[in-house]
């Protein structure tokens, strides 16, 4: 059995942990990057930046952001109750929890630091560390330190330095704390502004269906929303008389829950704030008997409002929002579907047009023509530029040549995808177009040799000038996305620029002219 020096071992570790830290293959990281290559590709460029940088699709990301979001939400619903209904009594479990959750979230301010961010405006994520420590500085510093403020430990500390005291100093020395802590924990309830930050971090680097997963996560976070509403109203209507000292004439008293249990005075709290919210009732059988339940009374009913009409506006978003394209797109594959049973096609058959369908639009119908019609011919010209310019200027037979016959060429690029095993070209066939791979990996291959194309490569240009036959067989290893230059095009292209036409001829005839 082999065995590993101490150093070796060590550094095995650190590689693997540093692999945790690399962006993963997964649905997300694919529809954001277009294909294995460029995951790669990016993965290599954060190994070639050597600084320990945690990448938005990195599967440790993954795992902690779920984490933290049901730390959060605990956070949320627990900090409430603990400062309406616990009294300081909330015992040694809910106190190294809270402790445990202020080191967690000073520890994920720190992390932020060193959290690649995804850039909205390219396809790679920012992994700078001066780019990351400025953007969060700029953004959520802030709020995410006051909502970090460590009131555990406050406590925490105080428990240990009144420890030696007599029972009953403790007790008055902790009961000032307490209120004290009261009041500063309300900070802490800040937190939920991080639990819609990690709902939207779920969204982008989650690896499932993702306008499925976006839909579900939207109606998830408002329906948490929604509870954490009716949750802090609960704590609020027993959390004010408290502070008050229970008034003889509050409902405290009146529903005779002065020495009742937690669990009785969070649910009449709960039940009186959601009948203030659905304006059922009002919870009791008597009206409100001071000016302070009296505003209680009419927060709750406002905040009941605005619930509705936040669940009014959610729903008519997202039926809204539902995706124009992704409706069209499902429309065609209906139509699709009917035709190949119609036609009685076989499963294997259907399952790869189905695969093509969803690897050629993504879930979206668009017809790429008519978007460039939409737009001006200067927008076009840009848009085709940015997109196959690379590749274009990568084949000789374009280098260094008038940009405005690159531009002709550009406009007449065709799209086109083909899946794993499909063959693109054949051995001996009329040549009639050139590819250029914008995703995707190929095998070139013939009775001599096999070679790999990957993202960037171009085959099949010997065909423009020649119009020959194939000499290589080409073959589809991944879901390839390709831009296609057809020779009549081509041609036509070249009548409008002679110049280039006559240069490119003498090149083919000094070409002929050395192999013969």
């Amino acid at each position: 059995m082999q065995r590993f020096a101490p150093e070796n071992h060590r550094r095995f570790r650190w590689s693997e942990w540093k692999n945790l830290l690399l962006p993963q293959l997964n649905r997300r990281s694919l529809y954001v990057y277009g294909s294995e290559v460029a995951v790669e590709k990016e993965r290599n460029r954060q190994k070639e930046g050597d600084v320990i940088v945690i990448h938005p699709f990195s599967r440790i990301r993954s795992y902690y952001i779920m984490c933290m979001v049901a730390i959060t939400f605990l956070n949320l619903i627990g900090i409430p109750m603990e400062i309406a209904f616990l009294d300081g009594n909330s015992g040694v479990g809910w106190e190294g929890f809270n402790v445990f959750s202020d080191t967690l979230f000073l520890i994920d301010v720190g992390l932020n630091f060193r959290m690649g961010i995804i850039n909205e405006d390219s396809d790679g994520a920012i992994l700078d560390l001066k780019s990351i420590r400025h953007r969060y500085l700029k953004s959520w510093f802030i709020p995410d330190m006051v909502a970090a403020f460590p009131v555990g430990y406050i406590l925490l500390i105080a428990d240990l330095q009144y420890h030696g005291d007599s029972p009953s100093s403790r007790a008055s020395k902790m009961m000032r704390i307490l209120m004290f802590v009261r009041i500063l924990s309300l900070v802490r309830l800040l937190r939920v502004s991080r639990l819609v930050r990690f709902f939207n971090e779920v969204e982008r680097v989650s690896n499932a269906n993702l306008e499925v997963m976006r839909v579900f996560l939207r109606i998830l976070s408002l329906f948490m929303m929604i509870f954490l509403l009716c949750h802090w109203n609960g704590c609020i209507q027993y959390f004010v008389p408290m502070l008050e000292e229970f008034p003889s004439d509050c409902w405290v008293r009146r529903e005779n829950l002065m020495n009742a249990t937690v669990g009785e005075k969070y649910s009449f709290g709960v039940f009186r704030a959601l009948s203030h919210m659905t304006a059922i009732s009002y919870g009791s059988s008597d009206t409100p008997t001071n000016e302070v339940e009296l505003w209680i009374v009419m927060t709750s009913i406002v905040s009941g409002a605005i619930m509705y009409t936040v669940m009014v506006a959610n729903t008519a978003a997202m039926m809204s929002d539902v995706d124009i394209t992704a409706r069209a797109y499902k429309n065609k594959i209906n139509h699709l579907e009917d035709y190949m049973t119609f036609m009685k096609l076989p499963k294997a058959l259907r399952m790869r047009i189905n695969n093509y369908y969803q690897a050629r639009y993504g879930g979206k119908w668009y017809d790429e023509k008519d978007v460039l019609k939409w737009v001006s011919s200067s927008l076009r010209e840009e848009i085709l530029l940015t997109m196959c310019s690379d590749h274009v200027r990568k084949v000789p037979i374009f280098r260094n040549r008038d940009i405005n016959f690159i531009n002709a060429i550009l406009l007449e690029l065709l799209y086109e995808v083909f899946q794993a095993g499909d063959i693109i070209i054949q051995q001996n066939a009329p040549g009639d177009r050139m590819f250029f791979i914008e995703h995707g990996q190929v095998l070139v291959e013939n009775e001599f040799f096999q070679r790999e194309l990957c993202d960037g490569d171009y085959f099949g240009d010997s065909c423009l000038l020649t119009r020959g036959r194939r000499l290589d067989t080409v073959q589809a290893l991944t879901i390839c996305q390709l831009f296609s230059l057809s020779v009549d095009t081509f041609q036509c292209v070249l009548e409008d620029y002679p110049d280039i036409k006559r240069d490119l001829e003498t090149s083919q005839q000094d070409k002929d002219i050395l192999l013969c």
